[in-house]
């Protein structure tokens, strides 16, 4: 029996050089989020919460209604995808969060964003 309330998050990150300029610490990164309703019930996301954190251990968070001005209903086996971006000083770096969610029924409940990594390529190994 899968849970009522369950929300899955993937994430995928790419590195835009054509908007980066890291002689000026600027390092663009594009990420693509799939959100899919894994549990029983429906449910509505009404908020994000994410916490980014650059390679010098600089902490941003970023806290809105929805994700990309829209607060996606999904019905059980349902998906969402969007893509936005991020800005760092340096060229590594990790975003992880959570979404706030409201079920049908009204219980409200946290769908959690896994750590994933931005990074420039060629300097992870």
């Amino acid at each position: 029996m899968r849970d009522k309330y369950s929300i899955k998050v993937e994430a995928v990150a790419e590195f835009i050089a054509a908007q980066s300029s890291p002689e000026e610490e600027r390092h663009v990164f594009a990420y693509h989020i799939t959100i899919t309703n894994t549990g029983s019930e429906p449910a509505q996301l009404l908020s994000r919460h994410w916490i980014i954190t650059d390679g010098a251990g600089e902490r941003q968070e970023v806290r809105g209604e929805g994700v990309v001005g829209e607060q996606p209903r999904l019905a059980p086996g349902e998906q969402f995808r969007y893509t936005s971006g991020s800005v760092l000083k340096t060229p590594v770096g990790s975003m992880h969060g959570s979404y706030q969610m409201v079920a049908d029924d009204g219980t409200r409940f946290e769908a959690v964003i896994p750590a994933f990594t931005l990074a420039m390529p060629r300097v992870l190994h």
